[in-house]
C-alpha cells in the first residue's frame, strides 16, 4: 500500500521556491545529473515528434534530467496513442453498429480515453498543465537583501 497524503515535494523544488515553509530540507535525496537524456529508439514517429518538441524545453527549465527519459518517453507514447485513436474516431465515429443493429462505443474511444488519462497524469509530473505550473513559485533573487560582503565589495568598486 502506498503512502498517504500528497506526494512529497522534491528538495530541489523547495530550494527553488525559497523553502516557504521554513522546514528542514530533506537530506540524502538523490540528485540525478542534469544531462539531457536521449530519445529511446523504440519511440514511434509521432512520439518522437513530441519528444523533440518537449525535451529541450523541459531540460532548460531543469525539469528533465538523465533519469527522467523513460517518464518523458511514456508521456510521448501516450500522446501518440491518443492521436492515433482520435484520428480513427474522427474517421469512423464514436459509435459502431453490431450485426444485430445495436450501437456500441467504438473500441478506439476507450483507447483514446485511457491514453488521455495517462497523458494528463504524466503532464502533471513535468509541470505541463496550468494547475501544476501554478503551484510552483520560484524565489526571486531581486527580493533578497544584500549581504555585508556584497555591500563592502560594491563600496570598494565605487
Amino acid at each position: 500500500m502506498g503512502e498517504r497524503g500528497p506526494a512529497a515535494k522534491p528538495t530541489a523544488l523547495k530550494k527553488l521556491q525559497g523553502n516557504p515553509g521554513k522546514r528542514a530540507l530533506g537530506k540524502g535525496e538523490p540528485q540525478p545529473d542534469n544531462t539531457k537524456p536521449r530519445a529511446p529508439k523504440w519511440l514511434t514517429k509521432e512520439a518522437k515528434k513530441m519528444w523533440d518538441s518537449l525535451s529541450s524545453k523541459l531540460h532548460a527549465c531543469g525539469l528533465l534530467t538523465s533519469i527522467d527519459g523513460l517518464a518523458l518517453a511514456l508521456l510521448c507514447e501516450n500522446y501518440a496513442t491518443w492521436r492515433d485513436a482520435k484520428d480513427l474516431v474522427d474517421v469512423e465515429g464514436y459509435f459502431c453498429r453490431s450485426d444485430s443493429g445495436n450501437l456500441y462505443q467504438h473500441p478506439a474511444v476507450g483507447a483514446m480515453n485511457t491514453a488521455q488519462k495517462n497523458l494528463v497524469g504524466l503532464m502533471r509530473e513535468f509541470g505541463l498543465t496550468p494547475s501544476s505550473r501554478g503551484s510552483i513559485k520560484l524565489a526571486v533573487d531581486d527580493e533578497r537583501e544584500e549581504t555585508l560582503v556584497e555591500q563592502l565589495f560594491r563600496m570598494t568598486k565605487a
